[in-house]
């Protein structure tokens, strides 16, 4: 018979909730009337839950690399079913209470989320930290650098057909995974539905797997991976502007505020701060360009126009430019000094020149050669 639904669960030794677990959702297909299986997918446990699992009539995939995601994952390629719904097993999650889940996705929705925030969250469900910090900051991240209306990022219980499984070719392997499978679904424009869900106090007597800090990091690190806008472009435009106006500022005259004057020695940090902006500006593009060359990014609209704007002749011309301009002012610099027979210079006025000269002549040289490196990238782009 053609199964319609398979729950899947992780599992590492959940011997004292994993029977419930699989009751509920074998309890939710017979009251529904709906034809699905349990799969476990197993990270290597050692105290009998593959034998409590398999006792109840569910399949247990055995995954031998560690790891939340890669359970997942090993559960989901060996499920039969046309939808999938993931599930801790530990019991902070119904699984007798599936019904909107079934239903969103029968509608045709690619991916549903729970949101333990709307439908309720038990009493010593959640450590404080992970509901009034961790979870809100970084749900909250995730609508700001992917244009979600999602409330809860890291809600557990969620579901998914299997074709939209394959599509978002999931690569993480671990607690990351959760935030992954969003974010891939919101780059692919899936049909995506939220759902309130309850989540209860688990059932274990032991500590759970995840780690506050080191997990909660590695859902950041992926969230600003993932988006190399926030990572690398807005916080380059944001230096390169402030170090323009500021070395602007400071090239017509020393700026005094109070009793401090901001004077040429503040000029070279100012001018640093334009090299510094531009180079993350340019690792936007190449983390941009290796994303998607790599499939850990879809090709967006915008992304063919990168070649038409940024080419090998376009790049020649501003770099060769730019040097020339920075040469110039170089050489009316040494005609300073040469009006003083070469002899003391005023610091002040020459480095006024200088400084924004050499500035100038180094963006210069990078412009030429990062129009090399995107030609190249270009190249086997166009091969693909």
């Amino acid at each position: 018979m053609t199964k319609e639904l398979s729950v899947v669960m992780p599992c590492l030794n959940e011997a004292e909730t994993i029977a419930v677990c699989i009751k509920k959702a074998n309890a939710f297909f017979e009251s529904n009337q709906i034809a699905g299986e349990v799969v476990i997918g197993d990270n290597g446990s050692t105290d009998g839950s593959q034998e409590i699992a398999e006792s109840l009539g569910a399949r247990v995939i055995s995954v031998p690399n560690k790891g939340y995601g890669n359970a997942l994952k090993g559960g989901f390629n060996a499920a039969e079913g046309k939808y999938i719904i993931m599930g801790d097993a530990d019991d902070s999650y119904d699984f007798s209470a599936l019904s909107l889940f079934v239903e969103k996705l029968r509608e045709g929705n690619d991916l549903v989320m729970g949101n333990r925030f709307k439908g309720g969250i038990r009493k010593g469900a959640m450590p404080f930290l992970h509901r009034y910090l961790g979870n809100p900051v970084l749900s909250f991240l995730g609508r700001l650098f992917f244009k979600s209306s999602m409330g809860d990022f890291h809600c557990g219980l969620r579901g998914f057909s299997k074709e939209a499984f394959l599509k978002m070719e999931l690569t993480t392997t671990g607690m990351e995974f959760a935030s992954e499978m969003i974010v891939k679904a919101h780059l692919l424009d899936f049909k995506i539905a939220e759902i309130p869900t309850i989540l209860y106090k688990d059932g274990r007597s032991r500590k759970p797997h995840l780690k506050t800090w080191s997990d909660g990091w590695r859902h950041l690190r992926f969230l600003l991976l993932y988006s190399p806008k926030w990572l690398f472009l807005i916080p380059g435009i944001f230096l390169m502007a402030i170090g323009i106006v500021c070395s602007a500022l400071l090239i017509a005259t020393p700026v005094t505020i109070a009793t401090t004057t901001f004077d040429v020695h503040t000029l070279l940090y100012t001018t640093a701060i334009i090299i510094v902006g531009f180079q993350f500006i340019v690792f936007y593009g190449l983390t941009k360009v290796y994303a998607v060359m790599h499939n850990l990014l879809p090709k967006s609209k915008r992304y063919n126009s990168l070649f038409k704007i940024i080419n090998l002749e376009k790049g020649l011309i501003l770099g060769a430019l730019m040097i020339l301009t920075g040469i110039g002012l170089s050489v009316y610099g040494l005609m300073q000094w040469s009006d003083t027979e070469y002899g003391a210079l005023e610091v002040r006025t020459t480095l006024r020149t200088i400084i924004p000269a050499v500035t100038i002549i180094i963006l210069g040289v990078q412009i030429i050669l990062y129009s090399f490196f995107f030609s190249i990238l270009g190249l086997r782009d166009e091969k693909n």
